[in-house]
């Protein structure tokens, strides 16, 4: 599995938080910290399907499980841009989101 390149991938779609995590030399270290993220959650996924469908093909979970761990990626990501009624992030604290989600401890 390319976790890594999902999460880039992820990343690039929001162009304003990739640039600015380029800016700051940060895109790889925000990448491997999703990717891992990815991987955790699609096991975690595996195994919550696996044990509420013994019998279903392994593949079909790997994969419905995948899309779970995806949608859940995404609702932990910064979002780009304000969402309806909320206000824009500043610089610093746009920064200061992305560090704490990136940081290793």
């Amino acid at each position: 599995m390319q976790y890594k390149t999902i999460v880039l991938q992820m990343l690039e779609q929001q162009p304003e938080i990739y640039n600015q995590l380029r800016k700051e030399r940060q895109v790889l270290p925000a990448m491997e910290h999703y990717a891992r993220e990815l991987r955790s959650l699609h096991l975690a996924w595996q195994e919550t399907l696996n044990e509420e469908r013994p019998d279903s093909d392994p593949s079909q979970i790997a994969s419905e499980a995948l899309e779970l761990a995806l949608k859940d990626l995404k609702d932990r990501l910064p979002s780009g841009s304000p969402q309806e009624g909320q206000e824009a992030l500043s610089l610093d604290q746009a920064m200061a989101f992305i560090r704490r989600h990136t940081s290793r401890g």
